[in-house]
């Protein structure tokens, strides 16, 4: 990263990047918990689950590369292991549950977009007034994160 890049974020560059790493095991880990639920949801009226969670699921690592490249640009590099997306996260994951069981599947996705919504607000305010790059990134990534707690929503 350069000297003016550095000056521009205006905070711990290092502390940032470990925000983010935390928040790219979040991205990691739902794109998994999604594309898993979709393999295997089942029963009546499970097609529209499962073609929400693809997309949702293709979105969560988008965001990821996102979070990537954001991660390097400031000089730091992505985790560079699954087993740290468990120990870093901030959300954790969800097992999907019984592929019958719609409903509870559902609404495990809509806690987990709470939770990732809430990571992205404190990204915000940690970012605000500091580091405009990523502040843009994490807005909207929020933005698209409650889109998916409203998508989930809709399906109950």
């Amino acid at each position: 990263m350069g000297t003016k890049a550095q000056e521009i974020v205006g905070m711990k560059v290092e502390e940032l990047v470990e925000q983010l790493n935390r928040a790219y095991a979040d991205e990691w880990l739902a794109f998994y918990q999604y594309w898993v639920a979709a393999q295997i949801a089942s029963g009546r009226g499970s097609q529209p689950v499962v073609e929400e969670l693809e997309r949702i699921a293709d979105e969560e690592l988008e965001h990821a590369e996102e979070l990537a490249q954001r991660i390097v640009q400031l000089g730091g590099k992505p985790l560079p292991h699954p087993k740290l997306w468990l120990e870093k996260a901030n959300c954790g994951y969800s097992e999907p549950p019984a592929p019958r069981d719609l409903e509870k599947l559902i609404q495990t996705s809509i806690e987990a977009e709470r939770c990732a919504a809430s990571v992205y607000q404190k990204l915000a305010a940690l970012t605000h007034g500091k580091d405009h790059v990523t502040y843009q990134l994490v807005g909207h990534i929020l933005a698209e994160e409650l889109n998916h707690e409203d998508a989930f929503e809709n399906l109950l």
